[in-house]
């Protein structure tokens, strides 16, 4: 595989980038638009919008049983009225250790064990309508029930500039998958679905699993959100940071 790295400096208001090296698949996304995509409905602002660590690193969760939904969801709904803002999104790249409650991504191999984060979370309440990011048709959707999956999931497919990819919608409700079809042609800013509960969602507090996939290897409404160290590097090529195309911070 043939990777070609660009050096250049952009400047937005919104979201600003003194020197990047981007693969070209990176860099269709970052130089799509200028504009921040908004992806929650409600919060259509990047001031409604607020940075959170959930890394392994964040001694804060150390004092909360992230492994309960109902304490962790408490933790989100705190962590906002402090911070006054409606959404919580990050972790993309992110080393995290919740993961190792479910048999789905831990392994007794510190370099198999998927603890490595792909995409970018958006933590807000139960119900809240997710809205699609770019014009695109449904590739795949599925309910991904397995403890710490996803639960209901849509996978779109894209094309910009003679390129094809997909974009990943995970924790979203049950009724966010009634009546839909593969080939349905979606609007960028279209209601696609709504974030799901503890109940349905992998067991997590109700937030989007949002991530950019380059090739999605043959799967069928799933792909993995989070790697391990040994897939680290060839996954993050992948899946590169949705907020190059957001452009959130």
């Amino acid at each position: 595989m043939y990777i070609t790295f660009y050096k250049f400096f952009i400047s937005f208001t919104t979201f600003e980038v003194n020197v990047f090296y981007m693969t070209n698949f990176e860099q269709l996304l970052y130089q799509h638009s200028p504009e921040p995509f908004p992806i929650i409905n409600q919060a259509n602002s990047v001031g409604d919008y607020t940075t959170i660590d959930l890394s392994a690193t964040n001694k804060e969760l150390q004092q909360i049983d992230i492994t309960n939904a109902v304490d962790f969801e408490r933790y989100i709904r705190l962590y906002l009225t402090k911070k006054n803002k409606k959404v919580a999104y990050g972790g993309y790249n992110e080393l995290r250790a919740i993961y190792k409650r479910s048999g789905h991504f831990y392994t007794e191999n510190p370099k198999d064990e998927r603890n490595i984060h792909l995409g970018v979370d958006f933590w807000c309440a139960a119900g809240t309508a997710v809205l699609a990011v770019l014009n695109g048709v449904v590739h795949s959707f599925k309910n991904n029930t397995a403890f710490g999956d996803y639960g209901p999931t849509i996978l779109l497919e894209h094309e910009l500039k003679g390129v094809t990819f997909y974009s990943l919608y995970g924790h979203l409700s049950i009724q966010s998958l009634q009546g839909l079809t593969v080939g349905k042609t979606v609007k960028r800013g279209e209601v696609i679905g709504r974030l799901g509960n503890a109940s349905v969602n992998g067991n997590y507090a109700p937030h989007l699993h949002f991530q950019i996939i380059k090739d999605v290897e043959g799967n069928f409404g799933d792909y993995k959100g989070v790697t391990s160290l040994n897939d680290k590097e060839k996954d993050l090529i992948n899946c590169p940071d949705p907020n190059l195309l957001l452009k959130l911070k």
